[in-house]
């Protein structure tokens, strides 16, 4: 987990939204692609399509970037469709990360033993 930050979103939406969100999605995971410290970045939804889950993992050196350049002009639309109901962050975030984290209601949680390969 060295230099690296784990994320993972706890959705909610109503399940008439999804599929305007699944498009939102595709066009945010689409501006994704190119960030070079994007490692993981992946929606999954439940089977009533009212919980939806990101699960994401950054180079340390990405994770602003994706939330001020990449997600940003998505925000506003993201935000009408989804309300985050919980966001756990794994690995050592810099302060400057943690503010802007915080802002989503962000849960940290520092390693203390295990392994990654």
């Amino acid at each position: 987990m060295q230099d690296e930050l784990y994320t993972i979103y706890h959705l909610s939406l109503d399940p008439a939204d999804f599929d305007a969100f699944k498009v939102l999605a595709e066009k945010i995971v689409a501006a994704t692609q190119v960030e070079p410290d994007t490692l993981t970045y992946d929606y999954l939804v439940s089977d009533d399509r009212r919980s939806v889950h990101i699960i994401e993992r950054y180079r340390m050196a990405g994770v602003l970037p994706h939330v001020e350049q990449t997600f940003s002009p998505f925000a506003a639309e993201f935000l009408s469709l989804a309300r985050i109901e919980a966001l756990y962050v794994y690995g050592e975030p810099t302060s400057e990360i943690r503010t802007k984290l915080d802002g989503f209601g962000a849960v940290y949680l520092a390693p203390f033993a295990g392994v990654t390969r």
